[in-house]
């Protein structure tokens, strides 16, 4: 690819298909990269029922393909490789693929998405999408009136339980330690909240079920108890990683890696280069929300190359 890309996108999922539409449309002619999980975290989830637009809902991977079909429909390249190097310091942008390729361009819209951290159980991936979660915003809604657990210590998790006390009869909160690591008003709120049982200094041995969670095995660090509670829900909630890590020494981050953008805005600290989606977002990382930030970048990236002269 010889000659210099005016917009290359970096990721998929909604915040990277998003962008390739807007992108697309105004003439940009962007060259999307998806990845090595084209479609995002949208791809390991089943239901889809909170996204505008499909009111019998969707799945996630027919809704990540219909996005990337418009986005082809207005002349995006797809292309299925990673990205792996990138060289931000002139005013041309150079990456390079896996493979090697390099590839020059005027913008770079990021859209790297984060992923869920987990406990690393075989079973606990086995029931993904099948009752174990790692969002309770996006999933709760089908356990209304079911008795669910949720794993953390921290505000995500206390967040999350308290989503849940009002869609469930009961919330178990297993937390590893004998102290939540969340800040105070989080926790007052875990306490308040009848419908929550803590269970302290507690681990999960295994997440029961063959077709869906039908209970968890847990066991009490200190006594080493083991025991067995019947639960339909299992959601983990110790945290999110953004994909990030190509960017260090580039890019402005938060202190978890999250990428920094000037308030109101999709720009970064470095000129023509734009971040979208989770990758910057670790507050409600909702499919929703990445696409605005998509939107954001695109327009972004089209009025810095008309302000530079490019376009």
């Amino acid at each position: 690819m010889a000659d210099t890309l005016k917009c290359l996108i970096i990721g998929s999922g909604p915040a990277g298909y998003t962008a390739a539409i807007y992108a697309s449309r105004a003439g940009l002619t962007p060259v999307l990269f998806t990845g090595k999980e084209p479609g995002g975290q949208l791809t390991i989830t089943t239901d889809v029922e909170n996204y505008p637009g499909y009111p019998d809902g969707i799945t996630g991977p027919e809704m990540m393909e219909d996005f990337r079909k418009q986005a082809e429909r207005f002349g995006t390249e797809v292309r299925y490789e990673l990205i792996s190097k990138v060289d931000f310091s002139g005013d041309i942008h150079t990456v390079w693929t896996e493979s090697g390729e390099e590839i020059k361009a005027n913008t770079v819209i990021i859209s790297t998405g984060a992923s869920a951290k987990w406990l690393g159980l075989e079973s606990e991936q086995r029931l993904n999408n099948k009752g174990v979660s790692a969002c309770a915003v996006c999933d709760g809604f089908f356990f209304r009136g079911k008795e669910v657990a949720v794993v953390g210590g921290g505000d995500t998790a206390a967040e999350e339980a308290t989503y849940l006390a009002k869609l469930c009869p009961k919330v178990h909160l297993l937390v590893r330690r004998d102290e939540l690591r969340a800040s105070k008003i989080m926790q007052d709120r875990v306490f308040n909240t009848a419908n929550i049982e803590v269970h302290w200094n507690t681990e999960t041995v295994e997440v029961l079920g063959t077709e869906e969670v039908e209970g968890m095995k847990v066991i009490n660090n200190q006594t080493q108890e083991i025991s067995t509670i019947p639960i339909k829900g299992f959601f983990v909630a110790i945290g999110h990683k953004p994909n990030t890590e190509i960017f260090k020494g580039w890019i402005d981050m938060d202190k978890t890696g999250y990428l920094k953008t000037v308030p109101g805005t999709s720009r970064t600290n470095v000129a023509g280069v734009f971040a979208s989606g989770d990758a910057q977002d670790n507050v409600y990382r909702q499919a929703v929300t990445a696409a605005g930030t998509g939107c954001m970048a695109a327009l972004d990236a089209e009025r810095y190359l008309v302000e530079h002269g490019i376009i």
